[in-house]
């Protein structure tokens, strides 16, 4: 296997079949020693982490494709902590996608005169660009469009995806009386029709969810979904 890719919390190789292979890492991001999903540095590493996100990014991916949305997921591998995936594009050098369902995080310090702390949002969408040089700048639509990363229908369709994606995790979460704050996704071009598809992971790491008003643990996230 060929070595394309050295991420924060997994690594990436080429197949010879043309698909790639995830290798997830018990590192994962935050500041200070402190897990934060929404930081572009590795916080800290905690043993076991990769392969419970492994185990939950398999059980999510395999739900949403059943549910006929499209993805880059093939198999996963729990064993030997990897998972099989369909070789993706990103858009310019990377997008992330984050859905917001209350105000906590970066949403918080940014807009904090205006709402207040856990204050409920209507599955709000934005779009930060990868750049840990720039700390992750949210950019809007318009934006996107004129530096010639994604077109407005493109944009209309990752807004969507990520909703009816979004959605599914809270419905998820919400049957083990876990409520969805947050969580970032990832997405490409996919195919030789380079349709726009769910990509990377989704697991504790992207994620903030809260049981009786308390930040659950990545790690016990896994333990409480299973």
């Amino acid at each position: 296997m060929e070595l394309i890719y050295k991420g924060k919390t997994k690594d990436v190789y080429a197949l010879e079949d043309g698909n790639c292979l995830l290798k997830f890492k018990d590192d994962v991001t935050g500041e200070d020693g402190k897990f934060d999903p929404g930081a572009n540095t590795v916080g800290l590493t905690i043993e076991g982490s990769g392969r419970a996100g492994l185990r939950l990014t398999k059980y999510f991916f395999e739900k949403i494709n059943s549910l006929g949305i499209p993805t880059h997921y093939i198999d996963a591998d729990l064993d030997n902590v990897t998972m099989t995936v369909k070789k993706a594009t990103p858009f310019g050098h990377g997008i992330e996608v984050i859905c917001r369902y209350r105000a906590v995080g970066s949403f918080l310090r940014r807009y904090g005169m205006y709402v207040e702390e856990g204050q409920p949002l209507d599955a709000f969408v934005e779009v930060t660009l990868k750049d840990d040089k720039r700390n992750d700048p949210p950019i809007t639509e318009d934006a996107l469009v004129m530096l010639d990363i994604l077109t407005h229908d493109e944009y209309a369709v990752l807004k969507d995806l990520t909703q009816k994606i979004s959605g599914i995790v809270k419905d998820e979460l919400a049957k083990k009386g876990i409520e969805l704050y947050d969580i970032k996704l990832e997405f490409g071009r996919v195919g030789e029709d380079k349709h726009i598809a769910l990509i990377d992971e989704i697991s504790g790491g992207n994620m903030r969810a809260y049981k009786d008003g308390v930040w659950i643990k990545p790690l016990e996230l896994e333990e409480l979904m299973r």
